[in-house]
């Protein structure tokens, strides 16, 4: 086996459950990740010392503009300034982008990284710091502790991966600005294309989290370990409110907790040399990384992804496998609507008996905006380390069905040299791909092509449709916030209902027939 080929030698998790008033800094919960990766690794304080590289997932606080960081500090350059605190000098420390694709994205890059000869041991780690973010503002407990441990002096570190934003200005303009808007109008694309009734489907989906949630229930760093009944999960009460139709909270990702982890990779090489037990040694055998057409107006539909289909496809053709070889995966479940496009282009069945995570999936283990994924892979680790040989999948999903990542795991050696294929060769397929022409200002009329309905605490308040006009070409429009429109709109099928697109102000508005 070749001395380059990169291994995973440790992996760390961490909750912090404690008072908000004394939660760990963003900084303090990457390093605590760190630190038990090490340990895991059986090096402690000293392999840290030793790391030569690093990346950061960082929390959603540290997003440019970021609307509920309510003023909480983070470091300029958490990789710099983790690095420090370490006692490492890495030559190469860097941030990721923004996106749930962007901790398997930092795993296949280090590794490449690896392959390379560029670095020879790495750490990717990452934490959410939301839950103790929005506890200390609710109470007012302010942010001085956090002040003092995060060094705001720091020049940027360089960003690793596709920062750009998610969304265009005129999504943004009608709703179409933020997960818990966007994945509702996919779940509902994908009932219109089953011809599933509205209760057939919630039973659907709410059969398929029914199984993450018992999942989570034995996790130990799951945020809500606790099982929950496909019945529980979608109906609709005081405690379980209907956020965007059809996904009542319980069927969405949580972002407001502590949660923080990473991953130690070496070359075989310096795993060798640093004395790491080989029963501990965990290969990425097969990695890709693409995107869907950026926008969602652009996609093909709203019920598939190429780049999940074809980031699946390459991953198993370099690790030499196929589906029916896993023993294990977790699939990325912000949303129903993401694991059921997964398993569809991956070829798998939503009642596969393997299931789809090892951790509990977003709402129930923990939706750490830009690292759930690095949970999934710590987890991973320890399943496959468990079971010598298997064979595990990690999929991340970043902004809306748009950034994928995938990782294929497993203590078995590999076949042939790592090789990560650049990314633009699936990118160049996925960009020539056919889509339906945009259209801001449309006029007359027009049919739905999807939609939700939005709520705030007290009821529905705003409709979301994408719809086609005459000409067959797509919109986005919102509809009357009346509640009679808004109600119905939630009563019966709309997908494929006519009706009339005008503009009032500075979004266009659809009127249902």
């Amino acid at each position: 086996m070749a001395d380059r080929t990169p291994v995973l030698i440790g992996a760390g998790q961490f909750t912090y459950r404690g008072d908000p008033g004394a939660s760990p800094s963003p900084t303090g919960m990457l390093k605590i990740a760190a630190e038990r990766a090490a340990d895991d690794a059986g090096l402690g304080a000293a392999g840290l010392a030793a790391l030569d590289s690093l990346v950061v997932a960082p929390s959603a606080i540290a997003q440019p503009g970021a609307s509920r960081s309510g003023g909480a500090p983070f470091s300029a350059n958490a990789a710099a300034q983790l690095g420090a605190l370490v006692g490492a000098r890495p030559r190469w420390a860097a941030m990721a982008a923004m996106g749930g694709n962007s901790s398997q994205y930092m795993i296949n890059v280090m590794a490449e990284r690896i392959a390379r000869g560029e670095t020879d041991l790495g750490l990717a780690v990452g934490c959410e710091v939301l839950g103790s973010v929005s506890k200390r503002l609710a109470r007012g407990l302010g942010f001085d502790d956090w002040a003092a441990a995060e060094d705001m002096s720091l020049d940027p570190a360089p960003i690793v991966g596709d920062s750009r934003p998610g969304v265009s200005p005129y999504e943004a303009r009608h709703g179409l600005d933020r997960p818990i808007n966007i994945y509702p109008v996919f779940e509902n694309a994908l009932r219109a294309r089953d011809g599933r009734s509205l209760a057939e489907h919630q039973a659907r989906i709410g059969a398929l989290f029914a199984r993450f949630t018992e999942v989570a229930a034995d996790n130990p760093h799951a945020w809500f370990p606790t099982r929950r009944s496909a019945e529980e999960l979608i109906t609709v009460t005081d405690r379980n409110r209907m956020i965007g139709f059809p996904y009542p909270k319980l069927l969405n990702a949580i972002m407001d907790v502590d949660q923080s982890a990473g991953v130690l990779i070496a070359s075989v090489d310096r795993a060798r040399e640093l004395g790491v037990p080989e029963d501990r040694w965990v290969y990425l055998h097969g990695c890709a990384d693409a995107h869907d057409l950026w926008h969602v107006l652009e996609r093909q539909d709203f019920h598939s992804s190429p780049a999940m289909r074809w980031t699946g496809k390459r991953a198993f053709e370099m690790a030499g496998i196929g589906a029916t070889d896993l023993t294990f995966m977790d699939l990325y479940s912000c949303f129903p609507s993401a694991v059921q496009v997964g398993a569809e282009e991956l070829g798998l069945s939503l009642d596969d008996p393997r299931g789809f995570t090892v951790t509990g999936g977003l709402p129930y283990a923990g939706g750490p905006g830009n690292n759930y994924a690095m949970h999934s892979a710590a987890t991973m680790v320890q399943r496959l380390r468990d079971r010598p040989g298997a064979y595990g999948l990690v999929t991340a999903n970043g902004w809306y069905l748009t950034k994928q990542s995938t990782g294929i795991y497993s203590t078995a050696r590999p076949k042939a040299p790592f090789e990560r294929e650049d990314p633009a060769v699936l990118q160049r397929q996925i960009d020539a791909l056919p889509h339906p022409d945009v259209i801001e200002l449309p006029q007359g009329r027009a049919v739905i092509e999807t939609y939700t309905v939005i709520h705030k605490r007290e009821g529905p308040f705003m409709g979301i449709v994408i719809g086609r006009d005459a000409n067959g070409r797509r919109f986005v429009a919102n509809t009357p916030d009346d509640d009679v429109t808004l109600a119905g709109m939630e009563a019966v099928e709309q997908i494929g209902r006519g009706g009339t697109v005008t503009q009032s102000g500075a979004r266009n508005l659809f009127t249902p027939d």
